[in-house]
């Protein structure tokens, strides 16, 4: 997408110009979240890849928007996104 732009080849007493619009590829999951059981007071792991590195991932939980904290952590190397959710509680279900 940064790409686009005008472009012109000039050779002195004419120029050529060309606009150029790169259409994105919308990112889909190539794998999705898996549904997850975990035991009071451990750690779990919730992992999903997508079809771009490096494409940015907003976790949630129902409606709340989750930030990096002492209980959250967020992972995303390439195409794979994780969130990691530690001493989990039943109102982490």
């Amino acid at each position: 997408k940064s790409d686009s732009d005008t472009y012109s080849c000039d050779i002195g007493d004419a120029q050529s110009r060309a606009k150029l619009v790169v259409q994105e590829i919308p990112v889909v999951f190539k794998q999705e979240l898996q549904n997850e059981e975990a035991r009071e007071g451990k750690q779990v792991k919730l992992t999903c890849e997508l079809s771009k590195p490096d494409t940015p991932v907003k976790w949630m939980k129902g409606d709340t928007v989750l930030y990096a904290s002492e209980k959250y952590e967020f992972k995303q190397r390439g195409t794979v996104a994780e969130l990691v959710i530690r001493d989990v509680k039943s109102i982490d279900s």
